[in-house]
């Protein structure tokens, strides 16, 4: 331990004497580990931002999909379809699910009356497929049993609405003939160029207070039920969910999905593989700069080194402190990238870079910190090997007449 520690202050010392001789040959090697760092750390956040868009369209992993459609006029009535969801789901004891059925309704703006594409869901999607509200909230289990409709509407409704922002807690009647005052609670924002007005509304109360024209005729889609089961259970309660309500609702046809193997295994494998070969490649030059570098040093120091193996210094030594030279100055690099790709990575503006941000942003990946000091150390032992070998072939009445 005692010669390890000598070897080390050796190198340091050795080190702040040439410190101008190494300087360019670790920027390079820092360089290269910031890139691996900051990259692979990229790549992750890219991922949770694939992963997370991916369940906003189709809720998170795993998600199972419940569709029911009549196929015939005399199929059970789809009034039974909500009571056969809530026994399913008290049976198999699911805390995440929701109703969610697409539909339409007419409302009025005041360039008059229009229908309009809406969603009835329960709370429960809010969390399941991640929707982000711009302004306002989204639904909470206290909004069922309001006195009115609560509304999360998109920012083309609210334009159409002549409103500016929910400051004016602005109201919408819902219907036709006997029409309802709509409260709107949450805003979300404008997802692509042209897009139409929409709202989403609680389950319960679109039932509640209006009744669209589609629900429950012959061939007409019913509200589906999307439940969030562990990822282990998918596989088992799939089938059981579909031959539940299937028993309950003859004359249906009833299917069963979930939402698994949507590829970004492959994205984050080939980013990784694209991130390390571009590292990879930054840590070669720099290590051949290191190397030249180390050639040119030893050189110089060739008297120094027959000097001290006259007073009994081992090749073994003079290898060893030459050998950790390289290896303390690209740790040393290496813990610089380190430091930079940390203070870049925390400053990525991932509403920028990463359409509609990420809600769960992953922590910093230590696992990236140290493949970058690996290979840092790596490369200053490979760019160590020819100096040090060097100088031990030093012969010593040759070093001292030198």
């Amino acid at each position: 331990m005692t010669g390890l520690v000598g070897a080390l202050v050796e190198a340091w010392d050795e080190l702040r004497l040439h410190k101008l001789r190494v300087l360019l040959a670790l920027i390079g090697v820092a360089a290269a580990v910031m890139a691996i760092t900051a990259v692979t750390a990229v790549v992750q956040m890219l991922t949770q931002a694939y992963t997370e868009a991916g369940e906003r369209s189709m809720g998170r992993q795993v998600t199972i999909t419940i569709d029911a459609y009549p196929r015939s006029e005399q199929a059970a009535p789809a009034s039974e379809l909500d009571a056969t969801y809530a026994v399913a789901l008290e049976r198999y004891g699911i805390t995440w699910a929701t109703r969610d059925w697409y539909t339409s309704a007419p409302f009025r703006f005041p360039d008059g009356t229009r229908q309009v594409e809406i969603r009835a869901v329960d709370p429960d999607l809010g969390t399941m497929q991640r929707v982000g509200v711009d302004q306002g909230r989204w639904f909470t289990d206290a909004d069922i049993d309001s006195y009115a409709p609560r509304l999360v509407v998109n920012e083309v409704f609210l334009e159409s609405l002549g409103a500016g922002g929910l400051e004016s807690h602005p109201t919408v009647l819902l219907g036709d003939e006997t029409p309802v005052r709509a409260v709107i609670v949450g805003v979300t924002a404008r997802q692509w160029p042209g897009e139409m007005a929409s709202a989403i509304v609680l389950y319960d109360q679109l039932t509640r207070w209006y009744t669209p024209d589609s629900s429950g005729g012959w061939g007409q889609p019913a509200p589906s039920l999307k439940v969030w089961v562990p990822p282990e259970a998918a596989d088992d309660l799939a089938p059981l969910l579909r031959r539940d309500v299937a028993a309950v609702l003859p004359g249906w046809d009833v299917q069963a999905y979930d939402n698994r193997d949507t590829g970004t295994s492959t994205l984050d494998g080939a980013a990784r593989w694209v991130a390390f070969g571009v590292g990879a490649f930054a840590l070669l030059l720099g290590g051949l700069g290191l190397v030249n570098i180390a050639l040119v040093t030893v050189r110089h120091r060739i008297r120094e080194i027959g000097i001290r193996r006259s007073f009994g210094a081992t090749s073994g030594r003079i290898f060893f402190g030459v050998l950790m030279e390289s290896v303390v100055a690209t740790v040393v690099a290496g813990l610089v990238g380190v430091v930079l790709a940390v203070a870049v990575i925390k400053n990525v503006p991932v509403d920028t870079l990463f359409g509609g941000g990420i809600q769960d942003r992953p922590p910093f990946p230590v696992s990236a910190a140290l493949v970058g000091m690996a290979c840092a150390t790596g490369v200053g032992a490979l760019a160590g090997l020819i100096p040090a070998t060097v100088a031990v072939r030093v012969k010593v009445i040759d070093a001292i007449r030198y």
